[in-house]
């Protein structure tokens, strides 16, 4: 044989071999489909490798599915897949579901999966739940920080309760339903009304069981995720006397106030004070100004012969007198007094 031959079978011989070993690497998961009851076709299993799609895990989860009754196709498995879902637990799921006879559809497992991605939650979970129902704390010391809800009843003694809520996921509202801190929201706000329109502390303490039966009339579980079952009392507890405090701080408030107003009236009595003062001061001012001019109206008078010198003299010895008789009456007074 010539060596152009040889070189042909050799590379023909090179692509039997990557032929063989490229369809050898499909056989075993063809076989075990069609071993298992669920074929796929040796041409799908070539789309799906040159596709990217992991040919084996499709496989497998189309082989659980059908060993579990439920009648999946590759392409919709495939879809699921392609669409960044949890393949194998959205199957888990769908078959927990089916057996526990709730009528899950795959369309509806696979919207819930996609929507729990990203939230912690897993469409395992929503089921578990739907089965099994799920007691939440109201509140959640974990996320909130409280534990208690305090409300404060008509005669002002404050309450302090701790709720726990009983909840079943309905997985027909799941998508698109407020999760459980809506829940736990509307428990709360619920409670907070309830005691508050008790007429007093007591009631609340002698009945916590009407506590949960307002709260579960006002049907809090609308637009929610989940039905809610019952909300249970687990304790209540009696608070401060929020009234008493107010009122502490309202008579604090009226003190302070009135503490105001009468510093500002004492400023304006000192302030009136000092304005009476200085026209005692301007009226002092004024009566030496006229006494200053009787001098001067004497001076004159003698001058221009209005007044004579004898005149003068009288007036001088009459004020004299007057001072002299100022004098006794005084001394008389301050004995009389003495005695």
């Amino acid at each position: 044989m010539n060596p152009i031959t040889l070189i042909i079978l050799a590379v023909f011989a090179i692509i039997g071999l990557v032929l063989l070993f490229f369809i050898f690497s499909f056989i075993s998961t063809w076989l075990k489909a069609l071993l298992a009851g669920a074929p796929v076709s040796m041409l799908t299993l070539v789309a799906m490798r040159f596709r990217g799609v992991p040919y084996g895990m499709i496989v497998d989860s189309r082989i659980m599915a059908v060993k579990a009754g439920l009648d999946l196709t590759i392409n919709e498995l495939e879809e699921h897949y392609l669409a960044d879902g949890h393949l194998i637990p959205t199957i888990q799921a769908l078959i927990a579901a089916e057996k526990a006879g709730m009528g899950l559809t795959w369309k509806q497992a696979c919207a819930i999966d996609l929507a729990t991605k990203g939230t912690g939650k897993t469409v395992g979970e929503a089921v578990r739940t739907s089965i099994n129902p799920k007691v939440i704390d109201c509140p959640n010391p974990s996320s909130s920080g409280r534990t208690s809800i305090d409300g404060v009843a008509k005669d002002g003694i404050q309450v302090k309760v701790r709720a726990r809520v009983t909840v079943r996921t309905n997985l027909e509202r799941f998508v698109g339903g407020a999760q459980e801190e809506t829940i736990i929201a509307r428990v709360g706000e619920g409670i907070v009304t309830t005691i508050g329109s008790a007429d007093s502390y007591k009631f609340v303490l002698e009945h916590p069981d009407r506590i949960s039966k307002v709260v579960l009339e006002r049907g809090l579980d609308s637009g929610t995720a989940y039905e809610i079952l019952s909300i249970d009392i687990a304790d209540v507890d009696v608070g401060e006397n929020v009234g008493a405090k107010l009122q502490e701080a309202q008579a604090m408030a009226n003190k302070n106030m009135a503490q105001a107003q009468a510093e500002i009236r004492r400023a304006a009595a000192v302030a009136l004070e000092q304005e009476m003062k200085a026209k005692v001061e301007d009226m002092k001012a004024k009566v030496v100004e006229a006494e200053a001019q009787v001098p001067l109206a004497l001076a004159e008078s003698l001058r221009t012969g209005k007044m004579g010198f004898m005149d003068y003299y009288r007036m001088q010895n009459i004020q004299a007198d007057t001072a002299m008789r100022d004098s006794i009456s005084g001394e008389g007074g301050g004995k009389t007094h003495k005695k």
